[in-house]
């Protein structure tokens, strides 16, 4: 059965790795499947078709046959639990791997998202040079544990696994901002995933699929 991804028709980022459609297609690359995309419109995501399978609005999903899936993290989860290379045999190491992946959609992740949001939807809003600082520290300060946990180990728990691609996945949103540079470790773990051919694969295909659209134009 065929796999089919959506991802923006344009993306906002201009096909840089940002968007989260690129961590689903790290892993269906990590895990050697083919797949498809479908290009999606800003106005598209809000029509039925589309709402019909991501309730929100959103990108990315994910069709394979009957089944239907919405939210990175649960499509990387599938993907990684169907097929080899993402998730450890052992059950406990395995059981490790998924904590990650929730610590990084959860714990970590929030506050950067925030960060983009006050910086480029409040941006203009006379409190945002005030609140900007505050969403920075707290960004740092899990960073700082984050850092202590990974120390002087290539990947957070033993070998890669889907932990550490959804971990990279939301640490690379970090680079605009330049606080992932005050953690050398955690620099050099993002740029560790991004030299995985997987990961290499992917982003060629997301920036090559923004740049043919956009020179279509």
């Amino acid at each position: 059965m065929t796999i089919t991804i959506t991802a923006f028709e344009r993306s906002p980022d201009g096909g840089m790795g940002l968007a989260r459609d690129t961590r689903v297609r790290w892993a269906l690359e990590e895990a050697g499947l083919a797949y498809e995309v479908r290009p999606v419109s800003l106005a598209a995501m809000k029509q039925p078709a589309h709402m019909a399978l991501h309730p929100f609005g959103q990108i990315p999903t994910y069709e394979e046959g009957d089944l239907a899936l919405f939210e990175s993290g649960a499509i990387i989860f599938h993907i990684a639990s169907q097929h080899a290379g993402l998730l450890p045999d052992d059950a406990n190491a395995r059981a490790r791997a998924i904590t990650w992946m929730f610590a990084a959609l959860n714990t970590v992740e929030p506050p950067i998202l925030e960060l983009v949001t006050a910086k480029f939807q409040e941006g203009d809003k006379p409190w945002s040079k005030e609140r900007m600082p505050l969403i920075a520290e707290r960004i740092r300060h899990r960073l700082h544990q984050l850092s202590a946990r990974l120390g002087d180990d290539e990947w957070l728990d033993g070998a890669f696994s889907a932990g550490d691609l959804v971990m990279v996945s939301v640490l690379l949103r970090l680079r605009p901002s330049g606080i992932l540079n005050e953690f050398p470790s955690l620099a050099a773990y993002v740029a560790r995933g991004e030299a995985r051919p997987a990961y290499q694969r992917a982003f060629a295909a997301q920036l090559a699929f923004n740049t043919t659209r956009s020179t279509a134009d």
